[in-house]
């Protein structure tokens, strides 16, 4: 598989940063209320994602360990000030909703965790695709819990009402706790899939073992389990 195109599988799939890594979580359970804010959240990530980690990339080699931290930190909220601004300015509605989570992301353990993991220490391009891998990822993950809360807490999706759920949504998956049962029950679906799919592309165990049947000088002889078959 191309490197890059593995980069985008690692976020997607691999080590999803919301059902996988679990990472982020005050944004997913505070802003899911509805599909439209994951979303526009997971996007607003993804963009500051890919482009703090194109910039650590290409300054890794001249930011001084000392202060990398607060470096990387510099960069992110440089972004994250920009996407706010033009955020505010074409989509003031969205940006209400989401509201001090914008800001937030400057801190957000996603993009200082690729940007000292990743970025810093890979060339620009692979680092631009593991941004796009793990805020496609993020963003999945938000609109996923967004979507079925919006359907079981306001009976809608994307803000469009579905006609037989008008009077059967559950208020509770519109506040705070539903966020966490959504949560718990998409990791568990999310775990299931994820065994299973290793079940079948798990390849035979190989016995290991001394073929000759004399052990006499064998290095690995107090951990061996037997002749193997032949």
């Amino acid at each position: 598989m191309n490197k890059n195109i593995e980069r985008i599988v690692n976020g997607v799939w691999k080590e999803n940063p919301t059902f996988v890594l679990m990472l982020g979580m005050c944004p997913t359970l505070a802003v899911t209320t509805s599909a439209i804010n994951g979303v526009g959240m997971g996007l607003s990530t993804t963009v500051v994602l890919i482009l703090s980690n194109m910039m650590i990339s290409a300054l890794r080699n001249f930011i001084p360990d000392r202060v990398r931290m607060p470096a990387f930190i510099v960069v992110v909220a440089s972004f994250v000030t920009i996407v706010q601004f033009l955020m505010q300015g074409f989509l003031p509605s969205l940006y209400d909703s989401l509201g001090i989570y914008i800001p937030l992301i400057v801190v957000n353990c996603i993009i200082l965790g690729r940007a000292e993991s990743y970025a810093s220490k890979n060339p620009v391009i692979p680092s631009m695709f593991d941004g796009i891998g793990m805020g496609l990822g993020f963003t999945i993950g938000l609109t996923c819990i967004g979507i079925v809360r919006e359907i079981l807490g306001n009976g809608s999706v994307f803000d469009v009402n579905i006609p037989f759920l008008d009077n059967y949504h559950i208020t509770l998956f519109g506040l705070a706790p539903g966020a966490f049962f959504v949560l718990a029950f998409l990791v568990a679906i999310m775990n299931v899939i994820r065994k299973n799919m290793e079940k079948k592309g798990k390849p035979l165990p190989k016995a290991v073992g001394c073929t000759t049947g004399n052990c006499d000088g064998c290095p690995s002889a107090t951990e061996c389990t037997g002749k193997e078959a032949k």
